[in-house]
């Protein structure tokens, strides 16, 4: 009898935590749809908040401060042998590896 006591209090509980998370992950895509107006306090701090949303982060800027128009990632696929002999270029030209061959 306390086994199936224990199984319906797991299972309440279980169903509970369930509904608890489907209710967060609506409410949450609601909280992204909606767009909230930015306050203005009396503080003085509406000054600060324009020019806050007016400078980019200085790594979209290049050394003469105007804003880099083009991709700042290029990535290209290559194999896994021209990538582990990269790599083992860039070990042995490391300072910390030592030249003498440790090969069983």
């Amino acid at each position: 009898m306390l086994h199936l006591l224990y199984i319906l209090a797991f299972t309440i509980l279980a169903c509970i935590a369930v509904a608890n998370l489907i209710r967060n992950l609506v409410m949450f895509s609601f909280d992204r749809e909606r767009n909230y107006p930015v306050r203005s306090s009396g503080m003085g701090n509406q000054g600060y908040l324009s020019a806050k949303k007016s400078v980019p982060h200085p790594e979209l800027l290049d050394s003469a401060g105007n804003i880099i128009k083009e991709p700042l990632l290029v990535m290209r696929s290559i194999n896994v042998e021209d990538a582990r002999q990269q790599l083992d270029a860039i070990y042995e030209a490391s300072p910390g590896h030592k030249s003498e061959n440790h090969e069983k």
